[in-house]
């Protein structure tokens, strides 16, 4: 097995003395993100929906001195993003890196208090617990944000309020698309709001091992698994193992040779994302319509 530290070219990085919190990391990409870092010297906080599984992440990260704190949370809750920044609070001092790894794919519409279901676990959550932990994070601080090279199939109305509030014609694998363009939107964004620290989004690879697939149609839910067990040296030619998937990721967690920031990265390389990916009017438009989502949510009678 291929360590993403050591595809990401940062084996030799030392992370002690800094503490990074990832979200989405009770399985794979996230966890072996969060593994990553602990062998680096970090302290890792880690968040999933899955107590079992987080409990037992966390006695791994103990076993790499760690000092791992895991906290429960379903971003379909519009509560969970403020009460997690919250429990984070609380358990540090300062952050120095917020990897936003968490994200569902869901094949069936529905809504989440009022707001269509991949929208809020995809972008409203990322974005508020973002916001939320901005004040806790230190000078030069990084935040990390999981985007997807499908963006591109995404556009700006697909990205009205109108658009994410309802499930007309809904189709999931667009809906997914949306939220990975407003994933490097907010990542751009911030960073223009933000210049004392390194923001950037990434593409992760085409990884039929991540629990991304769980809420997938049958076919694909079915497919994606038995993908991610083929032998490492089968797969890698085809598709990403988790463990290359979180290569990029921990790079921009940990490497000391690069200072951009607002950018989108696959491969651990910066990337050119989509035309509408790189609209700063739009960037700045979705911020604005997220703010006003989140302080004024839509009534959760109309949820399915």
């Amino acid at each position: 097995m291929t360590r993403p530290e050591a595809v990401a070219g940062v084996a030799d990085a030392d992370l002690d003395g800094r503490t990074v919190f990832v979200t989405g990391a009770t399985h794979g990409v996230g966890r072996e993100t969060a593994l990553a870092l602990g062998r680096l010297g970090a302290r890792v906080l880690v968040h999933g929906r899955d107590r079992t599984a987080g409990r037992a992440l966390a006695n791994e990260l103990r076993e790499l001195d760690a000092n791992p704190v895991f906290v429960r949370a379903d971003f379909a809750d519009p509560d969970a993003p403020s009460e997690l920044a919250a429990a984070v609070a609380d358990r540090v001092d300062e952050l120095d890196v917020l990897v936003n790894n968490a994200g569902a794919h869901f094949d069936g519409p529905s809504l989440a208090a009022g707001v269509e279901r991949t929208f809020r676990v995809n972008h409203l959550s990322p974005f508020e617990l973002t916001r939320e932990l901005l004040d806790d994070l230190a000078p030069q601080g990084r935040v990390v944000t999981v985007a997807s090279a499908v963006h591109g199939r995404a556009t700006a109305s697909d990205l009205t309020t109108e658009a994410v509030t309802t499930v007309d014609d809904y189709d999931g694998f667009q809906a997914y698309a949306r939220s990975k363009l407003a994933n490097v939107l907010f990542s751009r964004e911030l960073a223009a709001r933000n210049p004392d620290k390194l923001v950037n989004s990434l593409h992760p690879g085409f990884v039929p091992g991540s629990e991304l697939w769980r809420d997938a149609s049958f076919p694909v839910s079915a497919l994606m698994p038995a993908l991610g067990v083929l032998p490492a040296f089968v797969l890698e030619r085809i598709a990403d193992t988790v463990e290359t998937a979180a290569a990029t990721s921990v790079y921009l967690a940990a490497a000391d040779d690069y200072d951009v920031t607002g950018e989108y990265f696959s491969n651990t390389n910066p990337k050119t994302p989509s035309a509408t990916a790189r609209d700063d009017d739009l960037a700045r438009e979705l911020w604005d319509r997220t703010e006003s989502l989140i302080a004024n949510p839509p009534t959760p009678a109309s949820d399915d």
